[in-house]
């Protein structure tokens, strides 16, 4: 009997697993989503798709659909992944999805354990790929004796350069808003053997500019790294940092965003606004000046790039529209939405790079790992297949009984991430690594 996958959610990043599944196994899929027509349009017309509505606080129907299945994959926020997990573990079933583990899916280990269920997170592109490439490099110098004394990380979905076309060098395939928030996180990191903790309002200041072949890039701290010396086998590190990579120049735009109080919960109640109006409310400016004042406050010239940006964006917009209450970043969310989205035909792109130092009894290695993929214009994103292609492979080695682990799991063990790396390449989805001895 063929065995029974479960997705939950038939988003942005869906459609990749499901062709996958569909193309390389005899699983029969259900696809579940809050719109019907969402989870319709993912699997067409295949005989072995069914669609599925669910709202995932119909606990029956969401048992209901779990007991059914061999295998359950949330596409779901982060946030709702334990309360399928909690399914899961009552219907005895493995479970897979792309989030970072919180506390409440580890909370899960034990039992999932004792009842020979993997729950595997983290399985998609950064986290997943991005952990997968950096343990099959640090096995490997670790079983050739060596240590790795240095570690950076960084990933980046950013637009192709032939879609690189406006002055934020970023577009948007989904709500900008979380983009935005993540402006005003902190960062930790190991420098010199010791932690180094950024400020969220420090956070844009320590950008380090990136050339990546060729390229110009910044990269920024990413949140926390340093439970990554413990989970990557790295004790005693010098230097350990994940980031976030964009096109070089970002840094400064969301600096000027951030000053002008645009990246803030500042409440806006019902009325007519206009966009220089807001920007002229909250930071008590005189809108009819509003360039020239704006200007002045950040310190910068009124014809330099970063006023051209914000000009571009519309900031300095005088025609009013009629708003419902909100708040100040949802109006600027929706204004990038709006002007920053990929237009029909553009390729997205995603870049990742790992750069090690390690030592040896004999010698020293500089080993960079690269990693460029690109959307398919017209077709699926180069996001969605770089989240949802390890998924997909996953969830076929789990139910064809080639990973033997249990409970609560991220992809940093061999018999994860060798079968998974090595599909991948045959997908298209290939490090390039460069490696120099001292």
């Amino acid at each position: 009997m063929a065995k029974r996958v479960l997705i939950l959610g038939a988003g942005l990043v869906s459609q990749p697993i499901i062709d996958y599944l569909f193309k390389h196994t005899d699983f029969e899929l259900t696809v579940a989503d809050i719109r019907e027509e969402n989870a319709k349009q993912a699997i067409g017309n295949h005989a072995r798709g069914k669609a599925a509505t669910l709202d995932v606080n119909d606990a029956e129907l969401l048992g209901k659909l779990v007991s059914d299945s061999d295998l359950v994959v949330s596409l779901l926020p982060y946030t709702l992944h334990s309360v399928v997990a909690e399914h899961c573990l009552n219907a005895e079933k493995h479970m897979v999805n792309a989030s970072y583990v919180s506390p409440e899916m580890q909370a899960f280990n034990d039992a999932a354990a004792k009842k020979g269920l993997l729950f595997l997170c983290e399985i998609g592109l950064d986290p997943g790929i991005d952990h997968m490439s950096a343990m099959q490099i640090i096995h490997d110098v670790q079983s050739r004796g060596g240590k790795v004394t240095e570690f950076i990380s960084v990933c980046g979905g950013l637009p192709a350069p032939d879609a690189n076309n406006n002055p934020f060098g970023y577009k948007f395939s989904w709500s900008p808003k979380g983009v935005l928030l993540a402006g005003n996180n902190s960062a930790r990191y190991i420098d010199k053997g010791t932690l180094k903790e950024i400020s969220a309002d420090d956070l844009f200041h320590s950008t380090t500019p990136m050339e990546i072949e060729g390229r110009n890039f910044e990269a920024y701290p990413n949140r926390d790294s340093t439970s990554y010396e413990q989970v990557y086998g790295l004790e005693g590190i010098d230097l350990l940092m994940r980031g976030t990579l964009r096109y070089a120049g970002w840094h400064k735009l969301i600096l000027a965003m951030k000053a002008l109080k645009l990246i803030s919960d500042f409440p806006l109640s019902a009325g007519k606004y206009s966009n220089a109006g807001i920007l002229a409310q909250i930071n008590n400016l005189n809108q009819d000046s509003i360039r020239s004042e704006i200007a002045e406050k950040l310190d910068l010239p009124t014809d330099g790039e970063v006023l051209k940006a914000l000009e571009w964006l519309g900031l300095f917009d005088e025609t009013t529209e009629e708003y419902e209450a909100t708040t100040v970043i949802d109006v600027i969310a929706d204004l990038m939405n709006m002007k920053m989205g990929y237009a029909e035909g553009e390729r997205d792109m995603v870049a990742l790079q790992h750069q090690f130092k390690a030592v040896f009894s004999d010698h020293e290695e500089t080993i960079t790992s690269t990693l460029f993929d690109y959307g398919i214009p017209n077709g699926n994103s180069s996001m969605a297949r770089t989240v949802s292609l390890p998924l997909a492979i996953a969830v076929k080695l789990i139910l064809q009984g080639k990973i033997d682990l249990t409970g609560v799991q991220i992809p940093v063990s061999p018999v994860i991430y060798e079968p998974v790396l090595e599909e991948l390449r045959t997908l298209g989805i290939a490090f390039t690594e460069e490696l120099i001895k001292n």
